[in-house]
């Protein structure tokens, strides 16, 4: 498989919200604001891309027995690193996504690409594979969190957006606005993958 390949099936193919429906605890719980969903995204994509990197490096030494485990300690180490920089730099999107940074080290979308890809391949093509996963991911929450806030406060990344005598749908910014806005964008992703296939 070529490199384009590997990278774009993160971001379309594959893509780990739109369709493995992977990672739906945070993509759900912390989309009401863009901000977020771009923290949240890039904290992902960190530790896919370096997550992926070294299981492949170490698909050599690791026992096939034992793999999980390995698996849980390397990606707890980038998770940890991410948490601690989010923590000590960014301290607002911290207490914005709470335990949802350290969740990461359970993601199944991390699992999922670690078991399938990493554990199997050459450490570039993991790379490159960990990097697409990530930006699709990231591409997808981003998209949710500024519908899910558009609609909800009227704002994109806390800049008012809509006209003043808008009123917010506050459901949207709730639980079950979030499973209403994420069937809406896979329905249109759906709809617009089956046009381009019998296109």
């Amino acid at each position: 498989m070529k490199l384009k390949q590997v990278f774009t099936n993160g971001i379309i193919t594959e893509n780990p919200t739109f369709r493995l429906l992977l990672g739906m605890c945070p993509t759900l719980a912390i989309s009401t604001a863009a901000v977020n969903g771009v923290g949240m995204g890039l904290a992902t994509t960190f530790v896919l891309v370096f997550s992926n990197l070294f299981i492949s490096l170490l698909r050599n030494v690791i026992p096939e027995r034992i793999r999980i485990p390995a698996f849980i300690i390397v990606i707890a180490t980038f998770v940890t690193i991410v948490d601690l920089s989010i923590k000590a730099f960014l301290p607002a999107l911290s207490e914005s996504l709470g335990i949802y940074i350290p969740l990461i080290v359970v993601n199944c979308i991390i699992f999922a690409r670690a078991e399938a890809f990493a554990f199997k391949n050459p450490p570039l093509p993991a790379l490159v594979d960990g990097l697409g996963m990530g930006i699709g991911f990231t591409l997808a929450i981003t998209l949710l969190s500024i519908i899910r806030e558009l609609l909800g406060n009227g704002t994109i990344f806390g800049v008012h957006i809509l006209y003043e005598g808008y009123k917010p749908m506050m459901i949207i910014t709730q639980a079950p606005g979030g499973f209403i806005m994420l069937g809406l964008l896979l329905a249109a992703v759906n709809a617009l993958s089956n046009r381009k296939n019998n296109a």
